[in-house]
């Protein structure tokens, strides 16, 4: 009866990885390049022991004329692989249990699948438990002021001659 019962605590583990991983390949090329440049910033931080890897979308939003504003919320899950690990096969580094989960927004300008490097991309990953009311105001607020200002204005003050 306990072998039955681990077998399916295993299965259903391998199972929750897979799923989180089937997300990040769901998602569009340029939401990935987005999830890529917060999984490396985090990778850079000298506070950071563990690398992470993309759990789910939270929400996403874009904005814009002519080129897109994109506002990506998701989740990174450490995993028990150390940091800077480039992984092949996603489930070389299955996830931790033990530590929060890491919330991520990202918002940047791209032109077709390119990730613009003006105005330059924002990135804010917090441990989940941490974040705070302002923090989740602040990111959406740094995404409107992006979109925002980057040829509204200019779109308003065409003058017709006619």
């Amino acid at each position: 009866m306990a072998a039955g019962l681990l077998f399916l605590v295993c299965a259903a583990a391998v199972l929750y990885s897979a799923e989180a991983q089937e997300s990040y390949n769901g998602l569009p090329d340029i939401y990935k390049k987005g999830v890529d440049l917060a999984t490396n910033q985090l990778s850079t931080h000298a506070r950071v022991q563990h690398h992470f890897r993309f759990l789910r979308t939270v929400e996403k939003s874009e904005g814009g004329f002519g080129v897109k504003y994109l506002y990506h919320h998701f989740y990174l899950k450490p995993t028990t692989c150390p940091r800077g690990m480039t992984e092949s096969d996603p489930q070389r580094c299955p996830f931790r249990n033990d530590k929060p989960l890491m919330d991520c927004a990202v918002c940047y300008k791209s032109a077709g699948d390119q990730i613009e490097a003006e105005p330059k991309p924002y990135v804010h990953c917090i441990q989940k438990p941490r974040l705070t009311e302002e923090m989740k105001k602040n990111r959406v607020d740094h995404f409107r002021k992006m979109s925002y200002h980057s040829g509204a204005p200019t779109l308003l003050a065409l003058i017709s001659k006619s």
